[in-house]
């Protein structure tokens, strides 16, 4: 990824800052889509004239060599320039962003190629004021490829949480990856980092001390050795040496069975809508219908998203083919240049992402699930609440209003880069999408989002994910029998407030999750 995740701290940090500009100015508005035509500058860019894309295809400033592991043949690269690179970029997103004619056309010889593809999105803001394209990005074709296929990342396998993100800061465990380096220097979700390379965390603002501090908790690659300083849910605090590595994601974890006295639940924490997802997420519905639970909590509050195919397999788990048998799962509507796909049904059967096509999916044949999210909750994971109630399926949210992103992408690859630029937006079996500012639990103070019956209920990493004594699971199973919401519990404060208190050890509230661009998505296969 261009600037690569280690620099996310200091962007953070800086947009908190510039938020708060942004509060005192007007909204963007759309951009111009190119104007008429006009002369021809020394590039032979003409102003709302477009050469197709594919005449610009793999002309690289820089090309490949050797086999592409995606295809399997040589790469199509061939030597090319800046300028060609630029040239294609204009030309796929006149054709297929779901905005195109709200994107001003600018020279592409005047910008890098990482400086043009910024420019080539809508400035036009929701109703609420946030972006309407919050969701522009690129990475390294070799490590989406790497991540999306096999969940493999260079890193410590812990999920940081970021409660402040200006001084006095707060940046805690969220979850950690089995067999990781984070997992085996013993570090748990609610542990919180106080010093990173010798760096107090909470205080130091310096531009040398935030470089380190992005350096120690976002290494870059794998062989990297950083020392972290942590205080754990007791108060004690710990010292902890780790080299980074290539880390596996295990997309499912803490499948469990609760027993109450109604009837067993089932539990079961699904992080990433990445290829391995597929086998563990038959795994865990197979293990859930053994024990014939009668209600489900998925907990999806750190899930991002990815793969729309999963999303929709674990749909029709939940669901069954009674409920789902011929609706649509999402109707995918793209710019009014191309026809909208043949609606995504709820398949029945697996797609071939780690089990083999066409195996019968297992299905609890629920009438209804407990979702738990938060601000993390977000675009493939968001499909699926609006999938099922779209079907009539009735979902109960417990947790956090979710990201708002009813809208995705198919991954392009050009000379080495991948590209992620709006290209849809989906719909769900009643034909609602219109989700952009998140889904939120109906009795959410001043709910932004769309209303969904639940409760409002801040992140508790005081317990581990799973723990029925866990603030938002024990919300779902006192809900599930009382139609009851807990009394509010203190979501973190904004950034204005939170740079003037001093919040507890141990942080309940919304943590910002650190993840990169490309597991906050929802990606179609070409």
């Amino acid at each position: 990824m261009r600037g690569g995740i280690n620099k996310e701290l200091k962007r953070l940090l800086l947009l908190a800052a510039l938020a708060a500009l942004s509060a005192c100015g007007g909204g963007g508005g759309g951009g111009s889509g190119g104007g008429g035509g006009g002369a021809a500058s020394a590039s032979g860019w003409t102003a709302g004239a477009f050469a197709p894309a594919a005449s610009f295809a793999a002309q690289c400033a820089a090309p490949r060599s050797g086999i592409d592991p995606s295809t399997g043949r040589p790469f199509a690269d061939v030597q090319g320039s800046t300028l060609s690179e630029n040239n294609w970029l204009r030309s796929w997103t006149h054709d297929l962003y779901l905005w195109y004619d709200e994107v001003a056309d600018r020279d592409p010889a005047l910008s890098t190629t990482p400086a043009y593809f910024d420019l080539l999105k809508t400035t036009a803001t929701t109703a609420s004021g946030n972006p309407k394209d919050r969701f522009h990005f690129t990475i390294d074709t070799s490590t989406w490829l790497g991540f999306s296929q096999s969940g493999v990342s260079a890193g410590y396998g812990a999920e940081w949480a970021v409660v402040a993100l200006i001084p006095p800061r707060r940046v805690v465990v969220a979850y950690t990856e089995p067999n990781s380096p984070a997992a085996g220097a013993n570090l748990a979700r609610g542990f919180e980092v106080m010093l990173v390379d010798g760096v107090d965390l909470v205080n130091d603002n310096s531009q040398s001390g935030v470089a380190t501090l992005n350096a120690g908790l976002f290494p870059a690659a794998s062989g990297e050795t950083h020392t972290l300083t942590v205080r754990d849910l007791a108060g004690f605090w710990h010292t902890v040496t780790m080299q980074s590595a290539n880390v596996t994601s295990t997309p499912v974890q803490n499948v469990a069975t609760i027993a109450t006295s109604s009837g067993p639940v089932g539990y079961l924490l699904f992080n990433d809508h990445i290829a391995t997802a597929e086998s563990e997420l038959i795994d865990a519905v197979n293990t859930l219908k053994a024990a014939n639970v009668t209600d489900l909590m998925l907990d999806i509050r750190y899930n991002g998203g990815g793969y729309l195919d999963i999303a929709a397999e674990l749909a029709f788990m939940i669901a069954g083919s009674t409920a789902s048998a011929g609706r649509t799962f999402e109707q995918i509507v793209f710019n009014r240049k191309h026809a909208a796909l043949s609606p995504m049904p709820f398949p029945a059967t697996t797609q071939g992402f780690s089990v083999a096509s066409g195996q019968p999916l297992p299905a609890l044949n629920l009438p209804r699930v407990f979702v738990l999210t938060g601000s993390g909750t977000c675009s493939a994971s968001e499909s699926i609440i609006n999938a099922l109630r779209g079907i009539g399926v009735a979902v109960i949210q417990i947790g956090s209003t979710t990201c708002g992103k009813p809208y995705g992408f198919f991954p392009e690859d050009n000379c080495g880069t991948t590209y992620f630029s709006i290209q849809f937006k989906g719909v769900n079996a009643i034909g609602f999408g219109d989700y952009t500012d998140g889904f939120s639990p109906s009795n959410t103070a001043a709910v932004a989002g769309t209303p969904v019956p639940g409760c409002s209920v801040a992140d508790d990493f005081a317990h581990a994910l799973g723990d029925p004594a866990e603030a938002r699971l024990a919300a779902a199973l006192g809900y599930r029998t009382s139609s009851i919401c807990p009394a509010p519990s203190g979501f973190a404060p904004p950034p204005s407030v939170r740079s003037s208190v001093h919040l507890a050890p141990i942080p309940e509230g919304e943590g910002l999750m650190m993840k990169s661009p490309w597991r906050e998505n929802r990606i179609l296969r070409h």
